[in-house]
């Protein structure tokens, strides 16, 4: 994706995106990735595409959150009650990974065992 001016194109970085673009980018390489599944699996497994990708993009938000504000919060429960304790940040992000992951191994487990060979050998190719 570039943009173009003067003679010039720029470039866009992940960074520049907004979520919605992050989001439709990764919806996108997710269907090239399971590309070989049969029409009706895909178009059946079409939300748990586009939620992997919404939490594969909020992933990234929250550990850019996580890495500026530390994985840790003070708090204060009274007068006499104090510490630190894992930030909602991380909580969040532990919770999304392991649902995230779960719906990685659905996708993958739905990839035919033929298909899964030819990918592995395609990507040996590629390296």
């Amino acid at each position: 994706m570039g943009i173009a001016g003067k003679g010039v194109i720029f470039m866009t970085t992940k960074k520049d995106l907004t979520k919605d673009q992050k989001i439709k980018k990764e919806i996108n390489r997710l269907k090239r990735v399971f590309r070989d599944l049969d029409k009706n699996k895909l178009q059946t497994v079409e939300s748990l595409i586009r939620n992997a990708a919404f939490m594969a993009v909020s992933l990234e938000e929250l550990q850019e959150i996580i890495n500026e504000e530390g994985y840790t919060v003070e708090y204060q429960n009274g007068a006499n009650q104090s510490g630190t304790k894992q930030s909602d940040a991380v909580k969040t992000h532990i919770a999304m990974t392991k649902n995230h992951a779960a719906i990685i191994k659905q996708l993958c487990e739905l990839v035919p065992p033929e298909k899964k060979k030819e990918s592995r050998l395609q990507a040996l190719r590629d390296e």
